[in-house]
């Protein structure tokens, strides 16, 4: 009789085991860190079409360790309240590895969107922040959702206005949600922020000799062929980046109707207006389409990076996968089976925890942002394009010559938004993932990424329990 499947939760519970087993823990700590905290299930009725349809939600605090709790909502017909958990416990993880002060959380509503129209959406929304938010789910100190699958800008939008007018005098209430569009309180570069991340992840990889080498590959992006599994909002800001400033090669993209693969090269540019305007993949022009979009997952190349859903590589299609690193931009795309084959065969995971927490920095940033009411570069950008002129000046004294307008036009300027939004969040997934390595290269115990992001995480969290209760 074959064994049932580990679960999405089942997963994440097994990692974090296998990671706090290579450390020396109090006893009872690792079951302290690993349980949830509260979890929240929510029936609420909304007036809708001339009656009343009643709605499941979820909300789920992992942790408490540090506050706010933070982590996405999404919609989704299939949404359940072990995947709310699993995603929670991953957000407690990766807050952690990218030295984020949240604790982790999550939320779902058991909803199909496209059934719904805008107006009707809105409803329910704000139906559904009232309900968090006299649960206690719901606050800029407290708990701080952020957009997800099926959620997005103008979901967190709708959250946020709904909250101030329940709290009208709290002054910080535009950031009780991340995510939000920047003339409301958002930061600029949080749409591409997860997607840049992975983009930023993969650079360090490539420029860390050891890991490269372990993967069998040469240094650099320059050329590398990529396969990308889902054109969202992630999977498609990393295949752009990858592609347009580090002349990676995507060869395929796998979507929900089929897969694509061009050998030369596909234009992802070009492959997303094509389904948004024909709402499919099939018939772009230039490259090889498959009904069986699935079977791509196991076509050979350089990097896979799975960007969609939990559990697309499991234990009956892991021993055909033929990338030599595996990019994890989504959460959970592996089963506890399907890791265990994959690292038998010798593939370089750059895993999730680490690899997706692009979104969860630059929603700190914008969370810092909402409560110290200051747009990034007000306050120093003139003085550095000020003293950027000065220096300039000076060199063109020394030399004897003005410098090409074009070329001293970037040198003045100052700090705006959005670089220092990239800047921040370059720096951190850099900084992350050497922590990361350095855990795997000091712990004897330790053989894989994987396990180094999750015991990084671990020993973190079990460090400031042990500062509490001194």
């Amino acid at each position: 009789m074959k064994a049932k499947p580990v679960s999405f939760l089942e997963s994440v519970d097994l990692y974090f085991n296998r990671a706090s087993k290579a450390l020396k823990l109090p006893k009872g700590l690792a079951r302290q860190i690993r349980t949830c905290n509260a979890i929240c299930e929510m029936k609420f009725g909304v007036e809708l079409r001339g009656g009343y349809e009643i709605f499941t939600g979820w909300r789920a605090t992992h942790s408490e360790h540090a506050l706010p709790a933070k982590g996405g909502i999404r919609y989704a017909p299939f949404a359940d309240q072990q995947e709310v958990e699993a995603l929670a416990a991953l957000m407690t993880y990766k807050c952690s590895i990218v030295n984020v002060p949240y604790a982790g959380s999550k939320g779902a509503l058991k909803i199909d969107p496209k059934q719904y129209s805008l107006k009707e959406l809105e409803h329910i929304t704000r139906r559904f922040a009232q309900e968090l938010d006299k649960r206690g789910f719901l606050g800029p100190g407290l708990n701080v959702p952020a957009p997800d699958m099926g959620t997005g800008q103008r979901t967190m939008s709708w959250i946020a206005d709904e909250y101030q007018k329940l709290h009208p005098s709290d002054i910080n209430a535009q950031g009780c949600v991340t995510g939000k569009p920047v003339h409301f309180g958002g930061v600029e570069g949080r749409v591409e922020a997860t997607g840049r991340g992975v983009q930023f992840g993969l650079k360090e990889f490539f420029r860390t000799p050891e890991d490269v080498k372990k993967a069998g590959l040469e240094p650099g992006l320059e050329g590398k062929s990529i396969i990308l599994q889902g054109l969202g909002n992630v999977g498609y800001h990393a295949a752009k980046f990858l592609q347009e400033e580090d002349g990676a090669k995507i060869i395929g993209i796998i979507e929900r109707d089929g897969s694509l693969l061009c050998e030369d090269g596909l234009n992802v540019e070009a492959v997303l207006q094509y389904k948004q305007e024909y709402g499919k993949v099939e018939g772009f022009p230039q490259a090889t389409f498959s009904s069986n979009g699935a079977a791509l997952l196991e076509y050979p190349c350089d990097v896979l990076i799975p960007a969609a859903m939990e559990g697309v590589i499991h234990q009956e299609n892991a021993a055909r996968i033929s990338c030599k690193v595996l990019a994890e931009a989504a959460n959970g795309p592996l089963t506890f089976e399907a890791d265990q084959i994959i690292q038998e065969k010798g593939i370089f995971i750059i895993p999730d925890t680490y690899l997706n927490a692009g979104g969860v920095t630059v929603s700190y940033f914008e969370w810092l942002k909402n409560l110290s009411h200051v747009r990034f570069g007000r306050m120093d950008r003139r003085f550095v394009e000020a003293q950027n002129e000065r220096v300039i000046e000076l060199i063109e004294g020394a030399i004897g010559k003005t410098i090409d307008p074009s070329a001293k036009e970037k040198l003045l300027e100052g700090p705006n938004e959005i670089n220092l939004v990239r800047a921040g969040l370059e720096d951190t997934m850099r900084e992350a993932y050497h922590e990361i390595k350095a855990q795997e290269d000091e712990n004897e115990k330790i053989h894989d990424r994987r396990t180094a992001a999750y015991a990084l995480a671990i020993r973190k969290i079990a460090d400031i329990y042990d500062s509490m209760y001194l």
